[in-house]
């Protein structure tokens, strides 16, 4: 999944708080999410989802994300959590194939996302840090946030800029900011990852009020007490079972790294629905 990183064009200034562009109707919204595989019939494997529930069963520190839990969640618990969080296959012997996101779920965690988002902006003065362990897909979903949010008086916190470690695979990674928004770079490039140990480097330097993430970044994020919203695909099960546990705000279903150009609509009635709740 590492691919060179090309930044975007420069955000609109902060003084001139965007407003969301002919934002796509909930129908219509659906329809792209299952027309381009965000929801619906996912590129996301059975038998990876699968593996990845029985990994968080046997409590495999890869696939916690920085989180610790109360209940057991068995293979079986979990499995029966993400058929109700994400809409994945329900039966259990359905072990290998096609798995699916309901766009209905990820629609309503994304309007939950909003309303979250929404009165943390309304308090004022909100302290916000965003974070993505998906450069080559979700970012583009962060940057729009980092520039609305900024464009609506929060303030976009860069704590740990700078700050580095070396990975389980010999690799030293340092946290870098784009407009806003962290991410692990590696040799100059911008990498994928699901290591919860940046964003504890950050919470250790500042606390914000919101942290808006994935992967790694919102599971420690959640673990210190931060209200936490995040994306999450249907193979990173540690995050649903956050939310269910109150650990995690909101995790909104979908797959994390299709085209960038593909969360755009998707981007938009998240954008719509902030700004309705300011």
């Amino acid at each position: 999944m590492t691919r060179p990183f090309s930044p975007p064009s420069s955000p609109p200034s902060p003084s001139s708080p965007p407003s969301p562009a002919s934002p796509p109707s909930r129908a219509e919204l659906r329809e792209h999410l299952v027309r381009t595989a965000i929801a619906g019939d996912v590129a996301t494997s059975r038998e990876n989802n699968l593996d990845h529930y029985r990994s968080l069963a046997l409590r495999d520190p890869h696939y916690l994300f920085g989180l610790t839990f109360e209940g057991e969640w068995s293979y079986d618990d979990v499995l029966r959590l993400m058929a109700d969080r994400a809409g994945v296959a329900a039966d259990p012997g359905h072990r290998e194939g096609q798995d699916t996101i309901d766009p209905e779920r990820t629609i309503d965690a994304v309007e939950e996302m909003g309303d979250r988002v929404a009165k943390v902006l309304r308090r004022g003065s909100a302290r916000i840090v965003l974070a993505t362990g998906h450069p080559t897909g979700l970012l583009t979903v962060h940057l729009a946030l980092a520039r609305f949010a900024a464009g609506n008086g929060a303030t976009l916190l860069s704590p740990a800029e700078g700050w580095a470690y070396v990975g389980k695979l010999g690799r030293r990674r340092r946290i870098r900011y784009l407009d806003g928004v962290a991410m692990l770079e590696d040799r100059g490039t911008f990498v994928h990852t699901h290591d919860p140990h940046p964003m504890r480097a950050m919470l250790a330097e500042e606390r914000p009020d919101l942290v808006i993430a994935d992967h790694g970044w919102a599971g420690a994020a959640g673990e210190a007490g931060i209200e936490t919203v995040g994306f999450a695909d249907s193979n990173d099960p540690a995050l649903f079972v956050g939310e269910a546990e109150g650990k995690i705000a909101v995790s909104v279903p979908l797959d994390d790294n299709v085209l960038p150009r593909h969360y755009a609509p998707l981007t938009s009635y998240l954008v719509a629905r902030i700004a309705r709740s300011l």
